[in-house]
């Protein structure tokens, strides 16, 4: 026992000995300097808050060498002041409550943060230490515990403060701090709100965007976390749906005209129609004045929660700037009994309260600062002092004023969204304060299952309570609850619209649900939103209008993916949606519409049969198959007779059936090409033309031959009057020769020639020439038949049905063939040309072969140079063109001689002709008989029959 008091009393000595060390090394850095509200006295627990009641700090003329002070504050808002009061009222309703901490005072301290971290700092020191002058690390305080801070503000704000508290575990309930950064525990474990994470408002904004189709937007955000972050998460979002930002500005948390003017000037340059603002209403005055006095229309603002319902930006004269702003608000509510508490207020309670009096009123509560101006005002107008300032002067508060006359932000609670956030703030607390007082004990949730002292708990331990609290708000049936320090993420979509009285009215057009399925999350009516100017359609904010279908987006060099140009697709590539990045290529048998939005199927082209030019064909055709018929009747009904016996009947008659042949086969190259078709046409034609040609051939071939031996004929029988002539010469004078040569040449001519190729041979050789070919077809059709194809590629809208010849080898030899008996024909023919009798078949031969290379010769370009059905129209008048000139060439002077000129169509005519000489000779009989008999001996000798 005596060791115990031993070593009590060394203890107890030894903390008094630190104590004075202490008293005497530590001195107070700083005293702070902050305004609000204080009710400690008697009470059981107090709950701090923090609102930015002032706009910021007063201006420091920075000067060192004097002991620094604490800034004061500047600007008084309103809005704020109303949430303050919001605060107080949601206190003093607690403790009238019988169901709710029944046996325990909230008391209060409430701090001006006036929208300065700095200040902000200052107070949760404060807080911490339990007294004006804050000691880092301590609490100096010996009254109430402090459950927790209800604040502070903006969103930079509550992550200064939220730093300092959460080293503490101190909890602290913010109403109006909704940046995304905020939700990490790690960093800020105390850190609760019961207004929604900007993760739900970005993408709400995000997707409004895009049901609307806007591409093009700007944006601006304030210099702080609140601006950073929610504009970060949207630009991400709406980036990865393919739009563009036109501009990204950032609003100064300093008013610096330099740079609101700068984002006036990017505002006014950009084409962007809808512009995206994260920021408070404090932050964004300055640029709204701005442009106000730059008259900046024809613009959609979108706006964030902290400013959609600001009656600071809110101001007479915005409408034609803000018109039609589609914005995003928090829950909406009505708060009974708190109008009467706002205009209930006691000007005289505290100095905040009576700064607010004197801006609302425009007068001052301070007798003597009254007396000094009247004093002053007096002098300006007539330098002196009038009775009246010597009793009660002008511009003092009677304090008596109707806060209820006023037409301002703090009485208005038709827009209860961030002021129900205070509400829903302090009941959180209230009710984790009703949990931890009434833990039944050996339940509790701490080690040992042990329960918290409502009236000396730690910070943490409330925590506990304030992560798992759940209740409903009384006045809305709101269910409150936190999911990882957030609640859901519920917007009313509010639009600006102008009222019956001028004023700009905040109509709710719709809400987002961000727990909620996506596509079940945004419920707007677009009906009833006023957009800017009161158009009717949302208006249109795109960098380069919607590429039709048909076109594909090109981009732009150097600019963003939401500029770009619409570029046709090429001829058989479309595109069927709107704004394509590719067109798509059609598949072989389709090519691309006029529009090119659709495929279609190609246009099948082929040379038919009802179609105006194939019946021409056809007509033609069987009208020269018609004329080689009647032909060969005349020829069969003059078989008989010299001209036809000439001509070798049997050799005329398969010209004449070739030839119908080649009329007749010109008909199966119309019609869809079939494979029997391919065949037949190439076939047909290539063995009708062997045969007409090989019987030409025949037949110029003895003419040549014929003509051959003439000459001959006539040159021995000039050599033989020559000889007679010199005989003659030598012999009697009194003889007399005339006609000589006449007489000789006449001779010979009537001699009876013998052909050295017969009838036989001449058939011989065509049907030859014709086999040869027919087992070079049946090769062909055997080995690479032609066949019918879909050629796509010659013409890109039609698909042109022809015949493929199946090999180029095969179809080069066998008309090659064919051209060979041709040429063969036209040179025996040539030759034979001058055979001298009344009837020149020669003459006719090497026409017709002229004709014939003509028309093959014209062909060839006209063929290569025309596609799809006009190369089967041209093929076929090759053929009837050479066919008719085989024809007429051939058959019509023969038919001529049959029907017009019978008399001619005798023996003699068919027979060469002497030429008729003017040269008279004078023969004896004797000389004459000589030489007669030796011309008769020399032409017996190479006589040929006919």
């Amino acid at each position: 026992m005596e060791v115990a008091r031993l070593f009590l009393g060394l203890w107890a000595f030894s903390c008094a000995f630190w104590y004075l060390s202490a008293e005497s090394t530590c001195k107070l850095k700083a005293k702070f300097n902050l305004n609000g509200y204080k009710d400690l006295e008697k009470k059981k627990v107090v709950i701090g808050g923090m609102f930015p009641v002032h706009k910021g700090i007063a201006y420091s003329d920075g000067n060192t060498s004097r002991v620094p002070v604490s800034s004061g504050c500047e600007g008084f808002n309103f809005r704020t002041f109303r949430w303050t009061q919001t605060m107080l009222f949601a206190i003093n309703e607690i403790n009238e409550k019988v169901d709710l901490l029944p046996n325990t005072d909230l008391g209060y301290v409430i701090y001006d943060s006036c929208f300065t971290i700095s200040k902000a700092v200052e107070g949760t020191l404060t807080y911490l230490t339990g007294q004006d002058e804050a000691v880092p690390n301590y609490r100096c305080g010996t009254g109430a515990p402090l459950a927790a801070l209800v604040g502070t503000g903006g969103s930079d704000l509550s992550i200064a403060t939220a730093r300092i508290l959460g080293l503490y575990h101190f909890p602290q309930v913010s109403y109006s701090s909704t940046c995304s950064a905020l939700k990490s525990k790690f960093q800020f474990p105390t850190f609760l709100r019961t207004i929604p994470n900007d993760i739900h408002q970005s993408t709400a904004m995000a997707q409004l965007v895009l049901r609307f189709g806007w591409t093009w937007v700007g944006t601006i955000a304030a210099d702080d976390d609140y601006g950073k972050y929610g504009i970060k998460d949207f630009k991400e979002q709406v980036e990865e749906a393919g739009v563009c930002i036109s501009f990204s500005e950032v609003l100064p948390k300093v008013s610096s005209p330099e740079d609101i003017q700068r984002i006036v000037q990017t505002v006014v340059e950009s084409t962007a129609k809808i512009i995206v603002v994260f920021s408070s209403d404090v932050d964004l005055s300055p640029l709204i004045t701005e442009l106000l006095r730059h008259n900046v229309t024809n613009r959609t603002w979108i706006a964030s929660e902290a400013w959609v319902t600001s009656a600071l930006i809110n101001q007479p004269g915005v409408y034609p700037v803000l018109a039609g702003t589609l914005g995003f608000g928090v829950k909406r509510a009505d708060i009974p009994g708190l109008r009467r508490h706002l205009l209930e207020l006691d000007p005289y309670d505290d100095p905040l309260t009576e700064e607010f009096w004197e801006m609302s009123f425009n007068c001052t509560l301070d007798y003597g600062k009254a007396r000094r101006l009247a004093k002053q005002r007096a002098k300006d107008v007539n330098g002196t002092l009038p009775r009246a300032v010597r009793g009660v002067p002008d511009g003092l508060c009677t304090g008596t004023e109707s806060l209820a006359q006023l037409d301002n932000t703090y009485s208005d609670v038709s827009q209860l969204r961030i002021t129900y956030s205070v509400y829903k703030a302090v009941y959180a607390v209230a009710h984790a304060l009703h949990n931890l007082e009434h833990c039944e004990k050996g339940k509790g949730p701490f080690v040992g299952n042990t329960c918290a002292d409502i009236s000396n708990f730690e910070p943490w331990q409330l925590m506990y309570y304030l992560k798992n609290v759940r209740f409903k708000v009384k006045a809305t049936d709101e269910e409150i609850f936190f999911d990882n320090g957030d609640i859901e993420g519920f917007y009313d979509i509010l639009n600006w619209q102008v009222n019956s009285e001028g004023d700009i009215s905040f109509i709710n057009v719709g809400h987002y649900n961000g727990s909620a399925a996506v596509e079940d999350r945004m419920n707007i009516m677009n009906y009833s939103i006023v957009w800017n100017n009161e158009a009717l359609e949302p208006p249109r904010s795109v960098c380069s209008e919607n590429c039709q279908p048909g076109t594909r987006k090109g981009i732009r060099q150097g600019e963003p993916v939401c500029c770009f140009d619409c570029i046709p697709c090429a001829d058989g590539e479309i595109s069927n949606t709107t704004n394509a990045r590719e067109c798509t290529l059609c598949s072989g048998d389709d090519w691309s519409n006029d529009a090119h939005d659709a495929c279609v199927p190609k246009i099948i082209e082929f040379l038919a049969f009802g179609e105006p030019l194939g019946i021409t064909l056809i007509v033609i055709s069987a009208f020269g198959a018609s004329v080689t018929i009647a032909v060969g009747v005349v020829f069969i009904v003059h078989i008989g007779t010299p001209l036809v016996k000439a001509n070798d009947a049997l050799l005329s008659f398969s010209l004449l059936f070739s030839l119908v042949v080649t009329f007749l086969c010109s008909i199966v190259f119309l019609g869809e090409p079939q494979h029997w078709s391919c065949m037949t046409s190439q076939v047909a034609l290539a063995l009708g033309f062997a045969l007409c040609l090989s019987s030409i051939m025949g037949k110029a071939a003895v003419l040549m031959l014929r003509a051959q031996n003439l000459k001959q004929a006539r040159t021995r029988a000039k050599a033989a009057a020559k000889a007679a002539k010199t005989a003659a010469n030598s012999t009697s004078p009194d003889v007399i020769a005339s006609n000589t040569s006449n007489f000789n040449e006449a001779n010979v001519f009537s001699t009876p020639e013998v052909d050295v190729l017969t009838c036989a041979h001449q058939r011989a050789v065509a049907a030859l020439a014709t086999i040869i070919q027919a087992i070079a077809c049946t090769v062909w059709l055997i080995i690479l038949p032609p066949h019918p194809v879909k050629n796509t590629s010659s013409q890109n809208i039609k698909i042109i049905l022809e015949c493929d010849e199946g090999s180029v080898v095969f179809i080069c030899c066998i008309f090659a063939y064919d051209i060979l008996l041709a040429l063969l024909a036209f040179v025996f023919a040539f030759i034979a040309r001058k055979l001298e009798d009344h009837f020149s078949e020669a003459k006719c031969v090497t026409f017709g072969m002229l004709v014939f290379f003509i028309v093959w010769i014209s062909f060839v370009p006209a063929y290569l140079s025309t596609r799809g059905k006009f190369m089967v129209a041209v093929q076929i008048f090759a053929i009837l063109a050479s066919s008719f000139g085989l024809l007429t060439c051939i058959f019509l002077p023969k038919c001529y001689i049959l029907l017009v000129k019978p008399e001619r169509n005798i023996e003699e005519m068919m027979r060469p002709r002497a030429k008729l000489r003017d040269s008279t000779m004078t023969w004896t009989s004797a000389s004459l008989a000589t030489v007669a008999s030796e011309v008769n001996a020399t032409m017996a000798s190479t006589a040929i029959d006919d």
